[in-house]
């Protein structure tokens, strides 16, 4: 079944359109990355996905249906949603971070059940927090706490994750960690994981697609492979790219990069 269809969709905002018209279907299964230039439409998108804002035309359908007749909860089980900047979470232990995922379950005054300890500590196994269960959220290091954070989505068991910009504030040690981590959860987990990203060669390097945005239209939908188009790149963000191969992977860098190192004596 077709994970998202977007038909005419639209986001304005003070007199001013953000996103669209767009038509876009997402099928499941897949890693995407959202890219584009900053102002292009990429989190608007991903908070229309995710329910965290309303169109202002169009309709999204989610697993079939008209995302506007999903209960809160029916969606919650279906769809995890994480935020570019997560609210702190001071004084609480990364066990209770985690256990938050599970209130789509029991509620807010729920009894968590044994099936909800499990849920948590199988969460934080696959994402390698569980050493860190009894500390508290900011003590942790930016990785850490990110691993945490998405331990609370999979403790949430919804099969689709949206992810704002889950690696930019990250250094590239940690950025490497993370989407190795979300690529495991959906080749040995088959969850989706649709995200906002702002560095190409991470894409390249992990996603299986790519939606691509430009002024808020949609400027390319396609395999990752096809990134490789150095008209396509300059269309979205004003650079002339050249490609380089480094231990069999293609990356794209700016033609400015190479111009300064031949300038330089």
């Amino acid at each position: 079944m077709t994970l998202f269809s977007c038909k005419a969709l639209e986001r304005r905002a003070n007199g001013r359109t953000l996103l669209g018209p767009l038509d876009l279907t997402i099928e499941p299964g897949r890693i995407i990355a959202i890219l584009g230039h900053n102002g292009s439409g990429k989190s608007t998108l991903l908070k229309a996905l995710a329910r965290q804002e309303s169109p202002d035309a169009g309709d999204i359908r989610f697993l079939g249906r008209a995302i506007r007749t999903w209960s809160a909860r029916d969606f919650a089980r279906k769809l995890a949603w994480l935020p570019q900047n997560p609210t702190a979470a001071p004084g609480m232990t990364l066990h209770d971070l985690v256990g938050l995922g599970r209130f789509p379950w029991h509620g807010l005054l729920g009894q968590r059940s044994t099936q909800d300890r499990i849920a948590c500590d199988e969460a934080m196994a696959l994402t390698g927090t569980s050493a860190f269960a009894d500390q508290l959220d900011d003590t942790l290091s930016g990785g850490e706490r990110q691993r945490g954070w998405i331990a609370m989505l999979l403790a949430q068991g919804a099969e689709v994750m949206l992810l704002d910009e889950p690696v930019s504030a990250l250094d590239i040690a940690h950025q490497v960690e993370v989407m190795e981590l979300l690529r495991r959860l959906n080749r040995q987990r088959g969850i989706s994981v649709i995200m906002v990203l702002q560095d190409l060669n991470l894409a390249m390097g992990w996603c299986d697609e790519a939606i691509a945005l430009h002024g808020g239209r949609l400027a390319a939908h396609s395999p990752i492979e096809e990134l490789h188009d150095a008209g396509l790149l300059k269309r979205l963000y004003g650079l002339e790219m050249e490609a380089i191969t480094w231990r069999g992977s293609r990356l794209m860098m700016p033609r400015r990069f190479f111009e300064s190192e031949t300038a330089t004596p």
